[in-house]
C-alpha cells in the first residue's frame, strides 16, 4: 500500500504553485502595460507629426515656455535664420544605412525671434584613413530655410565620461556646450528633413515603439503561468488519482 503525501506538504506545494501563478500572471499584465503605454505614445507622436507645422516664431515667441515646446515634440516646423557654422559638432559612432558617421549639429538663429536652437542636419560619413578628418559638409552663408521636426536633444551613446571639446565628439552635453559657446540654446532640437544636401544623409532611422516586444515578453510569463498551474495538476491531483485507482 503507498504511502500518502502528509497534508502539509500538500498544502506547500500549492501555496508555491499559486504564488508562482501570481507572480507570473502579474509579470504578464505589466509587460502589456508597458506595451500600452508605448502604444499610446507612438500614437500621440503620430497625431503630433499630422498637425499643421509650426513656424520660427514659435521658438522663443511671447507664448513659448519649456512646458510648451516639450508638449510640441515631433511637431513639423519650418523656420528660416542662419547658421552659427563655428559651432558645428560631428557626433562620431553613428550610422545610416549600415555605415558608421558622424550626425552633423549646427546651432541656428531663428531669424523671427533671435533664438538659438541645435539642428541635427543629417549624417556624412567618415575617413577610414584618418579619424581626425572632418567630412566635406557645405554650410550656407546668409539667411536659410530649415524645414523638420522639433526633437528631444540628440540622444546619448556609452561613454567613459570626462569633458568633451572640439568638433568631434561622442555626445553632447547641453549644459556643457551651453558653456563653451556662450549661446543660450534650448534644450529641444529639430531634426531636419529633406533630401540629400550639402554632403548630408537625412535617412533617419525610424524608432521603433517596441510594442512587439512587450507582447512576446508577456506571452512567456502567460505561458509559464499556464506551465505551472498545469504541472500543479497533474503531479498533485491526476497522477495520485491514478495511483489510487492501481492500488
Amino acid at each position: 500500500m503507498s504511502q500518502q503525501t502528509p497534508a502539509w506538504q500538500r498544502i506547500l506545494v500549492l501555496v508555491a504553485a499559486l504564488l508562482g501563478v501570481a507572480v507570473t500572471v502579474s509579470l504578464g499584465l505589466w509587460q502589456l502595460g508597458r506595451g500600452a503605454e508605448k502604444m499610446a505614445l507612438q500614437q500621440a507622436k503620430d497625431q503630433q507629426s499630422a498637425l499643421a507645422p509650426l513656424d520660427g516664431r514659435t521658438l522663443g515667441g511671447s507664448a513659448d515656455s519649456v512646458a510648451n515646446r516639450q508638449g510640441l515634440i515631433y511637431r513639423k516646423v519650418v523656420m528660416k535664420g542662419h547658421w552659427q557654422a563655428e559651432h558645428t559638432v560631428y557626433l562620431e559612432n553613428r550610422q545610416m544605412h549600415g555605415r558608421p558617421g558622424f550626425f552633423v549639429m549646427t546651432p541656428f538663429k531663428v531669424a523671427e525671434t533671435g533664438t538659438l536652437v541645435l539642428v541635427q542636419r543629417g549624417w556624412a560619413p567618415r575617413s577610414f584613413t584618418d579619424r581626425a578628418a572632418l567630412p566635406e559638409i557645405e554650410t550656407p552663408g546668409g539667411e536659410v530655410q530649415v524645414v523638420g521636426h522639433l526633437a528631444p536633444w540628440p540622444s546619448r551613446l556609452y561613454d567613459f565620461g570626462g569633458v568633451e571639446e572640439g568638433p568631434i565628439r561622442q555626445n553632447l552635453d547641453l549644459a556643457l556646450f551651453r558653456q563653451q559657446t556662450g549661446l543660450p540654446l534650448l534644450e529641444v532640437s529639430v531634426l531636419q528633413q529633406g533630401p540629400a544636401l550639402e554632403g548630408l544623409l537625412r535617412d533617419w532611422p525610424v524608432v521603433a515603439s517596441g510594442v512587439e516586444k512587450h507582447h512576446g515578453y508577456a506571452f512567456q510569463w502567460f505561458g509559464l503561468s499556464a506551465l505551472i498551474a498545469l504541472l500543479y495538476v497533474w503531479f498533485q491531483i491526476v497522477q495520485p488519482r491514478r495511483k489510487k485507482r492501481t492500488a
